[in-house]
């Protein structure tokens, strides 16, 4: 029987119930019922149905906690990438073990998750590159072998430091939030200004912060506006931050938007193995990464 996490303490073993939980290539944006026959739509994402208590109990803690002091301490811990050396194949073996509490949709485990991903990119023909976005986005997950909890690792990502779009899922959590009571905080704008442009927002810490960094190095902009913003659901599913976007921003974003469904609608648990698929991929990242990644 798997367990739900209801606790509501707030500090938790990292690894404690983690197992609950327009042009050319731009027009064809993937059409979620190809990729996944098994399931419709709608049926994904949808938090006011899920049975996982686990969820809902993650984005209390998510929300209460990240703060705009909060990821900037994060971003000066960890974008040194100081804390352990070693082949992604090292960090893939981790994520094995854990399951998303944030994600209502599935309980596989996140290789599973991420081979599926990927196999629907390049079964679509995109990019090579793209194919290893999708095998890669979400290994910041690592943060949780650094002690982390899942609720400053994973789920949808929002700005801090302006106030919190209704569009997030489950926003009646924010009101717990110390921003929540600091009035320069809590305008559209916040400390920012009109359409300044992403690279100047802080984001919620977490995962895709982290890949983002470590990635810059090896992938095109496409694939780092991918890895970067494909949790920001309140912006590609919603445009709730239109305000804080530039021309820039709103040409990648065509990026996102052809990622995302890949990475939320690919979910399907009929896979070929890794024995048939491991050649392939050990060459995709041999061909962009170095043989070890700084985390």
């Amino acid at each position: 029987m798997r367990n739900q996490s209801t606790s509501t303490k707030d500090n938790q073993n990292p690894l404690q119930n983690l197992d609950q939980w327009e042009e050319d290539i731009l027009i064809r944006y993937p059409d979620p019922k190809n990729i996944n026959a098994d399931k419709k739509e709608e049926q994904f994402r949808n938090y006011d149905e899920t049975e996982k208590d686990s969820v809902k109990e993650f984005y209390r803690l998510n929300h209460t906690h990240q703060t705009y002091d909060f990821v900037k301490q994060k971003k000066a811990e960890y974008l040194k990438f100081d804390k352990k050396e070693m082949p992604i194949w090292s960090a893939f073996d981790f994520l094995n073990k854990l399951v998303d509490d944030s994600d209502p949709d599935t309980d596989l485990d996140q290789m599973q998750h991420l081979l599926q991903t990927s196999e629907a990119i390049r079964n679509d023909g995109h990019p090579d590159w793209m194919v290893l976005v999708g095998l890669i986005h979400d290994m910041g997950k690592v943060l949780c072998l650094f002690g982390e909890p899942q609720w400053a690792v994973v789920g949808d990502t929002f700005p801090v430091g302006c106030a919190y779009s209704d569009k997030i899922v489950y926003p009646e959590f924010f009101s717990n939030n110390p921003d929540y009571k600091n009035e320069l905080y809590q305008t559209k704008l916040g400390i920012y200004t009109q359409n300044c442009g992403l690279d100047n927002v802080d984001m919620s810490w977490g995962h895709d912060e982290y890949v983002y960094h470590m990635m810059k190095p090896y992938l095109p902009e496409p694939g780092l506006y991918m890895l970067r913003y494909h949790s920001f659901y309140s912006q590609h599913r919603e445009n709730a931050y239109d305000h804080l976007m530039n021309d820039k921003d709103h040409e990648m974003f065509k990026w996102v938007n052809l990622f995302n469904p890949y990475d939320l609608y690919s979910k399907n648990p009929n896979q070929k193995s890794w024995a048939e698929l491991e050649p392939y991929y050990k060459a995709l990242v041999a061909k962009y990464l170095p043989p070890n990644i700084k985390f």
